[in-house]
């Protein structure tokens, strides 16, 4: 494994001799818009291994995503090659359906500590809740960035991370409407604690997303990728294309149904993504 193989596929030719917040936040950003976060082994036969090698030659090497406990990983490991001092964390991922967080840990995130600060590094949620930039472990201030406003809240050594959400607006429907019924206009997106993991302690449930029927994962073909302006996001036969901030607090949404031809050409287009097995959405 190459760091500079992993600095082609993520397009980041800049001068790293600094393990710096400057150098983390553009790597990090170079990451998360080269990477799609995507499950797309599940549905076409393939099996997700949680070893670095797979992971490497999967992302790296046959330029596909990964889902978080891929994506998170190479990024520990290529900021470990850099010098960071960098941990991973297990985090329970909010579910809007039952209203609550889930009991077993079913996320990976990472803390790098730079001059004795704390920030949060995250480059497996996907869609509208991955963050653009590290975030400050530092409970009760926002953190406004392109994609909407974070913030962490510490309880008792339980730490919540949340999102302030904006309206959307879709050119078809006259009205912007606000993706959750939920009230108020914060999403939380998931807990955490501060008690250092390792991958092998997510090998159970990388086995586990692949086999429940009930997770989102199986019921779901996913594949989202930030851009330069907001997101892209296939879900399904469903493609959106989301620019942040288009009007006053209001993101731009466009919403296209794919036919199966469509969704292989859209995965190429605009996933940079070439699947070796038939995908079944």
């Amino acid at each position: 494994m190459n760091i500079q193989e992993y600095f082609t596929r993520i397009s980041y030719n800049e001068s790293h001799k600094d393990a710096d917040l400057q150098a983390l936040t553009v790597i990090f950003q170079h990451h998360i818009q080269a990477i799609p976060f995507e499950n797309l082994s599940m549905h076409c036969g393939e099996t997700i291994r949680l070893d670095l090698q797979s992971t490497y030659n999967k992302i790296v090497r046959k330029k596909r995503g990964g889902w978080c406990l891929e994506s998170n990983h190479l990024l520990f490991w290529a900021l470990q090659e850099l010098g960071y001092d960098v941990c991973i964390l297990g985090g329970n991922s909010y579910e809007p359906a039952e209203r609550a967080y889930t009991t077993e840990i079913n996320h990976i995130l990472l803390k790098v500590v730079i001059k004795g600060n704390s920030y949060i590094v995250d480059a497996g949620f996907g869609g509208a809740y991955q963050a653009w930039q590290p975030l400050m472990l530092i409970s009760g201030k926002d953190q406004p960035q392109v994609p909407g406003t974070f913030r962490f809240m510490e309880d008792n050594g339980t730490w919540y991370f949340e999102k302030v959400k904006r309206k959307h607006y879709i050119p078809e429907q006259s009205v912007p409407f606000t993706d959750t019924p939920e009230l108020g206009n914060i999403r939380k997106i998931y807990t955490f604690t501060l008690e250092p993991r390792h991958i092998n302690d997510f090998q159970e449930l990388n086995t586990y997303l692949q086999v429940s029927p009930d997770t989102i994962l199986q019921k779901k073909s996913i594949c989202s990728l930030q851009t330069t302006e907001g997101l892209y996001a296939l879900v399904g036969w469903t493609f959106t294309e989301m620019k942040y901030n288009y009007m006053e607090d209001m993101d731009l949404v466009q919403i296209t149904t794919l036919t199966d031809e469509e969704v292989e050409k859209t995965l190429k287009d605009k996933f940079n993504i070439v699947l070796e097995n038939k995908l079944v959405p």
